[in-house]
């Protein structure tokens, strides 16, 4: 593996691996330089095929690349699985293919048993954070996650371990009163994550929502992102792409910023 790109320190049971990759060891050109796995953003779709061949090849594991809409649907993945496919998360108990997320701001959640059975990954920005009546894309991939690994045992419950990614930082996310109200609305602890601004507007701090949601779902052991400036996507140009930092419009008409990865697999 590149050596700039992320492993999560966190307690992987033997057997479980996973990455997040950055910036760097791809081939692609400014402004997608160098290791965009975006298929959707104007890079040269030979580039973005050879980066996500050097992923493939890294991992020793298939990366299955879904078509992220910001909502709540999760993808039980296997060998076979066609890249494409519409959902947001995506879980499996097969060795040798990788939950792959794709992100640019967006948080990326990975989870695990903590025997290493199943494991899941998912994508979460601010829509599919909040999702419907408290039940979003975390709360959607936990419940297919436990089903997975629940399933021929008779324990009624599952110990799980789950690691946050970088992503825009409660320093850079600014956001409207719809977004914290999409929250708070639902669970007043969440008013912690938004310092008030003026007109109306808020910085957010997603990482630390996505806490609450996992602590509220009974899963204590979290890792990785805890909301500092070295996980700010915004914040470090050199090593991560952002969307947000990056939204001006190329000539071919797509966003000029590229999309990171954040896989896990069993070998």
């Amino acid at each position: 593996m590149h050596p700039d790109w992320l492993t999560p320190d966190w307690p992987a049971p033997p057997g479980v691996r996973a990455l997040f990759t950055t910036r760097a060891g791809g081939t692609s050109a400014v402004p997608y330089d160098s290791m965009n796995l975006g298929d959707h953003v104007g890079d040269a779709p030979e580039r973005v095929a050879a980066n996500r061949a050097l992923l493939g090849q890294s991992m020793g594991a298939t990366p299955v690349f879904l078509q992220q809409v910001h909502g709540t649907a999760v993808l039980d993945i296997g060998p076979d699985t066609a890249h494409g496919q519409p959902a947001d998360a995506a879980t499996t108990s097969q060795r040798g293919v990788a939950c792959t997320i794709m992100v640019a701001d967006c948080l990326p959640v990975l989870f695990s048993t903590t025997d290493g059975a199943v494991i899941a990954a998912a994508h979460a920005g601010w829509r599919g954070l909040a999702g419907m009546q408290g039940k979003g894309i975390l709360e959607a991939t936990y419940e297919c996650f436990k089903d997975l690994a629940l399933m021929g045992r008779a324990q009624p419950a599952i110990n799980t371990i789950a690691w946050l990614g970088p992503c825009i930082g409660p320093a850079a996310f600014e956001v409207g009163v719809e977004v914290r109200a999409a929250f708070v609305d639902g669970d007043q602890r969440a008013e912690d994550c938004f310092k008030p601004l003026a007109s109306d507007k808020y910085l957010a701090d997603l990482a630390g929502l996505a806490r609450l949601r996992l602590q509220a779902m009974g899963i204590t052991q979290i890792y990785g992102n805890d909301s500092s400036t070295p996980w700010c996507t915004v914040g470090n140009a050199s090593r991560f792409f952002s969307h947000r930092r990056d939204a001006g419009i190329a000539g071919n008409g797509f966003h000029t910023t590229g999309r990171m990865a954040a896989c896990i697999w069993r070998e």
